[in-house]
């Protein structure tokens, strides 16, 4: 019989979720998802002098915003509970003391001005100092002293921490789904702090607990980990769990754009872009970092962004082999249908500020012109702007192909709501010739005149004014365009006349042509 698929995600409430964190995240989630298993949503707070206020509401908030839900989990219970790793702080001991007791582990009493004296020792030496088979006899723990003293210093309450016993020159397999089997020796591993003086276990031994007793059957998580994965194989071991160990997979980093180094808040910082799903509000500097959500992303395009970052889905039906084309747009339903681990690159992904600006772009577009519209309004009551809601509709259905953003959305069409009271110069210098107020005062007669279509205005405009007295064609129309927007963007002219309608479009010409007036070749 199978074994239920059961996959976690464990963040530490130290601050806000990079998007590294949030790729880790919807891996496990699509894999879970795609293997009718469970995904649990686990904070691991060992580490109280790290924690942060608001952190762990951050994680919860993030991962909703982005789709991304859970079974199990901290904010909604479950029957392997609770699921804050400082709520089960009363059952770690028991597992470091059977560690202790089974001969896997061992107490350490060093001070640390004591580990700090021995790193100098071994630096005045040019070379680097571990705890470990090699170095743990010359040290104060429970391996080095006598068992009585070993008693004593526990019955005087003195402070001690518990460490991992490395059996010496063992070769340790981690069997990993993306990497294959990874061996390391046990004479190059420290023997890990597994529980603290404070009570409280290390990430180490807390991990593997938990990921035994909530049943977890795969751990997906970052390439930063894999060089504890050794111990944490070895835990498996000494517990006598091996035959339950989940499955393995470490994920590559997410780079900086250049692709040298991972990705980090700097890197977004310098070249404008975020790193974190939401903005995040610091409550120690009250500094403020931007978010995905903030800046106007789509949580369906950020979910596309992070799920190719690193992943391909395959080639499609029909490729030849020799340049792959992987499809891009793809939903969460697409990419549960579509996850494959065996598709995860080993090496790190850069990430590209302008691809994931064209993601948005694409999302924008399968936006229905209503749903742009709602997003628009706010942007345009902040403008005291008052325009007729079928009208605003139209504006953006004819405009969301120039945008990436709703952000964008009123410097793009500001003049379709408000007219233009000032010019572009340089396109008044480059445009706006000779002569350029006589062909300003036929449009409007033009425009008074012949029925207002498009069609007609079309004829009467282009093809018998312009065409007909041989004018030039960008030289008028761009005139026109300056005077009814103020610079040389836009849609189509005509379209655009039509949108505005007879009068607004007269008034506008009017203006212009009072306003620059005559120039001289």
């Amino acid at each position: 019989m199978s074994r239920e698929v059961r996959v976690r995600f464990a963040p530490s409430p130290t601050g806000p979720l990079h998007i590294g964190g949030v790729r880790t995240a919807l891996y496990n989630y699509l894999f879970a998802k795609q293997n009718g298993g469970k995904m649990i949503l686990r904070i691991e707070d060992t580490d109280q002098t790290r924690f942060v206020p608001g952190a762990e509401d951050y994680i919860i908030e993030a991962l909703t915003w982005l789709g991304i839900q859970f079974d199990e989990g901290v904010h909604i219970g479950g029957p392997f509970g609770p699921y804050r790793q400082s709520d089960r702080k009363p059952m770690y001991k028991q597992y470091a003391d059977q560690l202790i007791r089974d001969g896997w582990a061992y107490y350490a009493f060093d001070h640390p001005d004591e580990l700090e004296a021995k790193r100098k020792e071994y630096e005045a030496q040019k070379k680097t100092f571990q705890y470990d088979c090699n170095t743990r006899g010359m040290m104060q723990n429970s391996l080095s002293l006598s068992e009585d003293e070993v008693k004593q210093r526990l019955n005087n309450g003195e402070p001690y921490v518990v460490r991992f016993k490395f059996p010496a020159d063992t070769e340790i397999t981690v069997h990993d789904l993306i990497r294959g089997d990874v061996t390391m020796n046990s004479n190059l591993l420290d023997d890990k702090v597994l529980f603290k003086s404070d009570g409280m276990p290390t990430y180490h031994l807390a991990n593997i607990v938990d990921d035994h007793t909530m049943e977890i059957s795969h751990v997906i998580r970052g390439e930063e980990w894999l060089p504890s994965a050794p111990l944490h194989v070895m835990l498996y071991r000494a517990f006598g769990w091996e035959e339950t160990m989940p499955q393995f997979a470490h994920l590559p980093l997410l780079l900086k754009p250049e692709g040298n180094g991972k990705l980090s808040k700097r890197d977004g910082d310098r070249l404008g872009f975020p790193v974190f799903p939401l903005d995040w509000h610091d409550p120690k500097s009250g500094e403020i970092s931007s978010g995905y959500r903030e800046r106007g992303y789509f949580p369906e395009a950020v979910v596309n962004i992070l799920a190719l970052l690193g992943w391909n889905p395959g080639k499609r039906e029909g490729d030849n082999g020799a340049n792959p084309v992987y499809q891009e747009i793809l939903s969460m339903n697409d990419l549960i249908k579509l996850f494959n681990i065996s598709h995860i690159s080993k090496s790190g992904a850069k990430f590209n500020v302008e691809k994931a600006k064209w993601f948005n772009h694409e999302y924008m577009q399968m936006h229905s012109d209503e749903d742009i519209a709602a997003m628009f309004q706010p942007i345009l009551d902040s403008h005291n702007v008052k325009a007729d809601h079928d009208y605003v509709v139209k504006v953006c259905g004819m405009m969301k192909e120039r945008i990436n953003f709703i952000s964008e959305m009123w410097d793009t069409t500001s003049y379709f709501f408000v007219a233009p009271t000032e010019y572009d110069p340089a396109a008044i210098k480059k445009r706006w010739k000779a002569g350029m107020t006589t062909h300003m005062a036929k449009v409007i007669e033009i425009l008074n005149t012949v029925p207002f279509e498009y069609d007609a205005i079309h004829k009467a405009l282009l093809d018998d004014y312009i065409v007909g007295n041989q004018l030039n064609m960008g030289q008028v129309m761009n005139s026109l365009r300056l005077a009814v927007v103020g610079k040389t963007v836009g849609p189509d002219m005509l379209t655009l006349v039509m949108m505005l309608g007879k009068d607004e479009t007269i008034r506008r010409v009017q203006r212009a042509i009072d306003t620059i007036g005559e120039v001289e070749n």
